[in-house]
Formats: structure tokens, C-alpha cells, sequence
């Protein structure tokens, strides 16, 4: 599904339709939450997720928080959903052998640095990583998740658009309400510029600030190119290449995870050869289209870099034991 964008204006008509419905969800995942007793798995567990649906930058995050574990000499494993994918889990995704239908996107990027396991159990997924030699599980997404007991919660907000219009799912972008949802988090990454106080909102929740760069010289500048992202807000990406100073001759933004198909691909580079420019997307993009044309589709990976690394390092200093490498 597109996001709509009705979820970052002022709440307007059709997000007061729709809050009955929001306040439904809400009242489900309360109840959801107070009828489960969250589990331990023996290892520590740190949860990289969100309050509203996609778009904020997680899957870097949870890479980036990973990087640091490691220095300390920890053993990481990645548990993800696998969203987008048909596996059910416990699954230790392999790049090679699995593809974004099957495992989904993030897993395939996750797994390109550390085990990944896809699991719809996360319980089952954090279990089999601890057997696997895992030191530490960092979850990218199931902040929501009741089941599995989390060591330390970071919740990742974009600067720009923050909670959006207020209002839960589908009347606005927000999975519960904020003060609920901060209530169980140790810490705020923010994304970048805090256009929309979030800073002030979450305190007094330490704020882990951070921003999304490009991993390497993409040397786009002057250069035509067709963007096209089904990422969870593609205008971010869009925005990421105006910044690199290439020429955005087409913009083609899909839904989040979309699957590509081989025509609708097929159609895309023609269109970038009539534009006489080059096709780019993301790497989240790239793992999903169809193996022939990933050679003909240049990719602009991203990282998330922290501002204050030692901030993030007090943080880890909370966690308990954790296995070495």
C-alpha cells in the first residue's frame, strides 16, 4: 500500500472518518499487550523499531547498532518478520540461496552483514539465533510485538515528518498511540533534522540523534537519472539524490516492498534510455527486482551515522552479559 498522504497533514476529513477505526486498533494492541506475558530467550535482545508504519529508517539503524555491538566484541544476529516474504520461519536467510519473495527485503540486506533470522515467531526466531551462537538479537521492527522480552527498545523517528497526523492506523501512520508507545522505549534515535519537535515531545527519553547518508561516493552530480523507490516514504530517496546534485529527470515512487515485475521493470529501463538517463534506485529496491536487471540498475546504498557515538555507547553499557565473538 502507498502511503497516504493524508497521514502527514493537519487531520483533515478523512482522517476524522477513520479514527473510530483507529481507536479500534489502539484498543487491540493494548489488549494484546496486557494478555501476554513477553519471554526471555538467554540472550540479550535489542528491538530497533517504530511508531508509525515504515519510512523511518530502521533497517540502517538496526545495521549501524549492530557495527557498534560488534567493536565490543559481541556476536550479532539479526531477527526480522521477513516482511514481504512467504517464510515462516525460523529461516537463517541466505543471500545465495533465498530470494526477496521468499525472505523479504530487509532480511536480504541484514543478512549481507551478520546471520539474519526470519521468523513470524519472534520468540522462535530470538530462540534459534541464541542456539546459533548468537551474543545479542538486534530485531529490525516488533516494537509492537508482545511476545519476546526486549533488553533495550530503540524507537526510530524521522525528523521531518515525525508521528504524522496524530492519529492511528488507518486514520493517520501511528501503529499505537505515542505516549504509550514511549512509554516502553529506553531511547529516541531521531533522523535527522527535528523539523517537528519531536526532541521535546519524547522527553525525557535520552534522544540518540542521527542521519541518513549515502555509503559511498555515488558521483551522480550532473548526472540524468529516472529514481524509482517502493520504499516507505520514496520522496526521502528522491530527496537523497537532489542533495548528491544529479538531475532527477523522472520520479517513480510504489508502494512499500513492492514486488517488481519483469515487464514492469522491462518498462522502466526503456523509459530511462528514451530519457537519455540513468535508472537508480535503492538498495532495499534492488534486492526485489528480477535477477537479469539488477546489472543494468545502478543502486545508491545508505547508512545511518550517529552524531554521538558515546551516547549510544552509554546505552549498550545497560545491556546485560552478552557473548563475544
Amino acid at each position: 500500500m502507498r502511503t497516504p498522504e493524508f497521514w502527514y497533514r493537519p487531520a483533515g476529513a478523512a482522517a476524522l472518518a477513520l479514527a473510530p477505526l483507529g481507536a479500534l486498533y489502539g484498543l487491540a494492541g493494548r489488549l494484546r499487550f496486557a494478555a501476554t506475558r513477553a519471554e526471555r530467550v538467554g540472550v540479550p535482545v535489542v528491538c530497533v523499531g517504530n511508531l508509525v508504519a515504515g519510512g523511518a529508517g530502521k533497517t540502517p539503524v538496526a545495521l549501524a547498532l549492530a557495527e557498534a555491538l560488534a567493536a565490543r566484541g559481541t556476536t550479532v544476529h539479526f531477527l526480522t518478520r521477513g516482511h514481504g516474504g512467504t517464510e515462516r520461519g525460523p529461516l537463517c536467510a541466505d543471500p545465495a540461496g533465498h530470494d526477496a519473495a521468499r525472505v523479504g527485503d530487509e532480511a536480504l540486506l541484514l543478512a549481507a552483514h551478520a546471520p539474519t533470522w526470519v521468523a513470524r515467531d519472534r520468540v522462535a526466531g530470538a530462540r534459534a539465533a541464541a542456539t546459533a551462537g548468537a551474543g545479542v538479537v538486534v530485531m529490525d521492527d516488533g516494537f509492537q510485538n508482545p511476545h519476546l522480552a526486549k533488553d533495550l527498545s530503540l524507537v526510530v523517528v524521522d525528523g521531518a515528518v515525525g508521528f504524522g497526523n496524530g492519529h492511528i492506523l488507518p486514520a493517520g501512520p501511528l501503529r499505537e498511540p505515542v505516549a504509550r508507545g514511549l512509554s516502553r522505549a529506553d531511547a529516541v534515535v531521531l533522523m535527522g533534522e527535528d523539523r517537528t519537535g519531536v526532541a521535546a515531545r519524547v522527553a525525557p527519553l535520552p534522544v540518540l540523534r542521527a542521519r541518513i547518508e549515502p555509503a559511498a561516493d555515488a558521483a551522480l552530480r550532473g548526472q540524468k537519472v529516472l529514481a524509482f523507490a517502493g520504499i516507505g516514504r520514496p520522496e526521502k530517496f528522491f530527496a537523497t539524490l537532489d542533495s548528491l546534485g544529479a538531475v532527477l529527470a523522472e520520479r517513480v515512487a510504489f508502494a512499500d516492498h513492492h514486488p517488481y515485475g519483469a515487464h514492469e521493470v522491462a518498462a522502466l529501463l526503456a523509459r530511462a534510455e528514451a530519457l537519455g538517463a540513468v535508472p537508480v534506485t535503492t538498495a532495499k529496491d534492488a534486492v526485489r527486482l528480477p535477477a537479469p536487471a539488477r546489472a543494468k540498475v545502478r543502486v545508491l546504498p545508505v547508512r545511518a551515522v550517529w552524531e554521538d557515538a558515546g551516547a549510544l555507547g552509554v546505552l549498550l553499557d545497560r545491556l546485560p552479559a552478552m557473548g563475544r565473538a
